[in-house]
């Protein structure tokens, strides 16, 4: 009995400790550094064109993502369950307050645009407020340094207001809310 305690205490140690610094995370963000008005996906710097393309084929980029608009919100889903509450908490306590923004789901596992609109269909957002779009080489995706429910909001003159994980959307009405 006393060597399976032993076994089971050895294997939690290294499991846990190969969280690193996860089990107490210090909130604080360590990304590096970033200079106002350069180029990259960094808040406060601009955004690059880009062009992805969406799941009916039709080319996207920063200027059509803005365009008539205050600015765009970009969520990079897995089509997860997560993802899907923070989709629809988003669709219904957000896009409905902020008609002069586009909202787009950031498809980057499927692979295809046709495996992202079989997915978009699938989970229920292949038509709505959501444009989804297909980041089949990870062009947004590594930009952004994003992950999944990372969620990043660019205003209309190609300038990152926010670039975080999806919380419970409080920042997100926020940073929307004061979109020049």
């Amino acid at each position: 009995m006393y060597s399976c305690r032993a076994a089971f205490l050895l294997i939690l140690f290294v499991f846990l400790s190969a969280c690193g610094d996860n089990l107490l995370p210090s909130g604080e963000d360590k990304r590096t550094p970033v200079s106002a008005g350069s180029a990259g996906g960094g808040v406060t710097q601009k955004f690059p064109d880009f062009s992805v393309t969406d799941i009916l084929g039709a080319p996207i980029t920063l200027s059509s993502a803005t365009a008539g608009k205050k600015g765009a919100v970009f969520y990079f889903t897995m089509w997860c369950p997560i993802c899907d509450s923070h989709m629809s908490d988003m669709r219904t306590s957000t896009t409905p307050l902020f008609p002069d923004v586009n909202f787009f789901l950031i498809d980057y596992i499927s692979g295809s645009v046709a495996g992202a609109a079989r997915a978009a269909t699938e989970n229920g957002y292949a038509i709505g407020v959501f444009t989804t779009l297909a980041d089949t080489d990870h062009t947004l995706l590594n930009i952004f340094q994003a992950t999944m429910g990372t969620t990043v909001v660019i205003d209309n003159t190609g300038i990152v207001r926010m670039n975080e994980d999806y919380r419970d959307g409080v920042n997100l009405r926020k940073t929307l809310s004061v979109l020049p």
